[in-house]
């Protein structure tokens, strides 16, 4: 079992804004695990800045001390991945990855491994399909969240790899491993949150609740387009309070995706649930989201589209100890038994074949957004209301039906859902992807870089007159004064761009003047005298110098 991750986490930081996506959410939420629960001696945080390991570390850490190292690294950094033995990234295109691999190391240098936010994004789609055309292996991996999902981007890869045969030929169908793996939660976290009887008096007292009234609850972002359309959620719940013989209360936690849509939900709430009490809560707000957990009865989420794959509320929801009402979508018919830890409403979808090829059509023509594309393709997708009501005010009437499947959603995600359950699944998943590596035979040579994002200066080499070689003699130009040169001696703003690249300032000077000393000096002779990890910085200098006109060259 390897005691090192490195994770390649593009930001800096690891922190969440405001209107933080869910993707960012279970990403943080799953360094966290693997700092605190992972049982790693070290983790490696490749980001594409700058970044402090102290400050990270304190970001993974929970109550106690971490015993795991954090250290901070350059994004391209690959010597860690390979001392890592597993490079992970929360998200799944690996295609780029791998061929960085082999542009740097070679494909059995370590596994790679994804891991799946959405499916329904077609340049998403397009970005984990290139795992079949890269340099992807058995010894890589990419992570299904639920069994929805792994059906789904299984018959995507089986379709896609059946028309490679058909284009080009082979019985052949590449595609990377696919394990099914959840995300979690940080149930004892959660469970302090929500079991404050205080707080839940409080909170309840404050929006205008008696201990008798019934609590809905929605946490999430509030966006009609790509996450649920509400009128369904209304309408359950208006019915739900005249099946009970007594209207409902629900309390819709979140952010608007836009600040104009609130009106959108608001008139939607007078018109489908005029009895029912909305609130409405900022679930930026860690403080009211916590106090929200501890005071609702029943978490209720008619989620209807494409874009939600696992759903990480309702299992939220249930370590809360809150029974769930949930449609039967994507990953919530895995994390919820209908009739233990809540209800599912049966969902219906239209067959396939126009009109929705044309709105998938529009969207690829960039006719329409994304957002529209999804958000019309839900408006088609039904949840039952009906069934959603009645679930709503069986639960309603039964505070010993709330507890009882409180308390198994609370001990399904014990079981199933904690990070602590979770986490030995991808370390078992890290090692198993080791053994085969390991065992695999020596892999065939192929070209180092893609052929389609090679180096920019073979990609182009017909583009210029020369290219730069050890036989390049340079000189510096006549009439160049080299100690009054402004590109040597002063601070020209526009002299510093791309600067990083090339070897500094002072350095150029010297290099400039022994040019000077000795006419048609040879590029290889220069270059040759420094150390190989520096050669490349020394001649991107020397050019430098040819193109702001300091050197000559023939």
């Amino acid at each position: 079992m390897s005691g090192e991750l490195a994770i390649h986490h593009l930001g800096g930081g690891l922190g969440l804004g405001p209107n933080a996506f869910g993707r960012d959410v279970a990403n943080l939420a799953l360094y966290r695990a693997f700092a605190r629960h992972g049982g790693f001696e070290r983790l490696h945080m490749l980001t594409s800045v700058e970044t402090d390991a102290g400050s990270m570390a304190t970001a993974l850490a929970g109550a106690s001390p971490l015993t795991t190292v954090v250290e901070a690294g350059a994004l391209l950094d690959l010597g860690r991945a390979r001392q890592a033995g597993t490079l992970f990234r929360g998200k799944a295109d690996l295609a780029e990855m791998a061929w960085a691999r082999r542009g740097l190391l070679n494909d059995s240098a370590y596994s790679l491994v994804g891991l799946i936010h959405t499916i329904a994004p077609p340049l998403t789609r397009e970005e984990i399909a290139q795992a079949s055309l890269a340099p992807v292996h058995p010894w890589d991996a990419i992570i299904c969240t639920s069994p929805s999902v792994h059906a789904s981007i299984k018959t995507m890869f089986e379709d896609w790899t059946d028309y490679l045969g058909e284009r080009f030929g082979g019985p052949r169908r590449p595609m990377p491993h696919l394990p099914v793996l959840p995300l979690g939660v940080e149930l004892d976290e959660i469970t302090a949150l929500t079991d404050r009887p205080d707080v839940r008096l409080q909170t309840r007292e404050r929006l205008g609740l008696t201990e008798d009234d019934v609590l809905a609850l929605w946490v999430g972002r509030l966006s009609f387009f790509e996450k649920a359309a509400p009128q369904p959620m209304f309408r359950a719940v208006e019915e739900a309070g005249r099946l009970a013989g007594r209207p409902l209360h629900f309390a819709l936690a979140g952010w608007f995706a836009r600040e104009s849509d609130r009106g959108h939900f608001e008139a939607a709430a007078r018109a489908y649930a005029p009895n029912a009490t909305v609130h409405w809560i900022d679930g930026n707000d860690a403080d009211q989201l916590g106090q929200m957990w501890a005071a609702s009865d029943i978490f209720l989420s008619l989620v209807d589209n494409i874009q939600e794959t696992f759903g990480l509320a309702p299992v939220e929801a249930m370590a809360a100890g809150l029974p769930v009402v949930a449609s039967d979508w994507d990953g919530y018919c895995f994390t919820i038994r209908h009739g233990q830890e809540g209800f599912l409403a049966p969902t219906l979808t239209p067959s396939a074949g126009p009109p929705s090829e044309a709105l998938l059509r529009r969207h690829l023509a960039r006719i329409d957004t994304y957002q529209s594309y999804v958000g019309q393709a839900a408006q088609y997708t039904a949840v039952d209301v009906g069934a959603a009501a009645r679930s709503l005010a069986e639960l309603a009437c039964s505070p010993e039906l709330r507890a009882r499947m409180g308390a198994a959603g609370r001990q399904r995600v014990r079981e199933t859902f904690d990070w602590r359950q979770v986490i030995p699944g991808y370390r078992a998943l890290f090692d198993e992807l080791a053994e085969i590596r390991r065992s695999a035979p020596a892999a065939e040579p192929g070209p180092r870089l893609n052929p389609l994002h090679s180096d920019p200066f073979v990609d182009h080499r017909s583009f210029a007159t020369a290219t730069a070689g050890p036989d390049l003699h340079l000189s510096v130009r006549a009439g160049v004064d080299l100690a009054r040169d402004p590109a040597l001696t002063s601070a020209v703003e526009l002299d510093s761009f791309g600067e990083a690249w090339r070897a500094p300032r002072p350095e150029l000077a010297g290099l400039a003047a022994r040019i000077a000393e000795s006419p048609e000096t040879r590029l290889g002779d220069l270059v040759g005298a420094f150390p190989p990890e520096r050669r490349a910085r020394i001649t991107y200098g020397l050019l430098w110098l040819c193109k702001i006109g300091v050197l000559d060259w023939r």
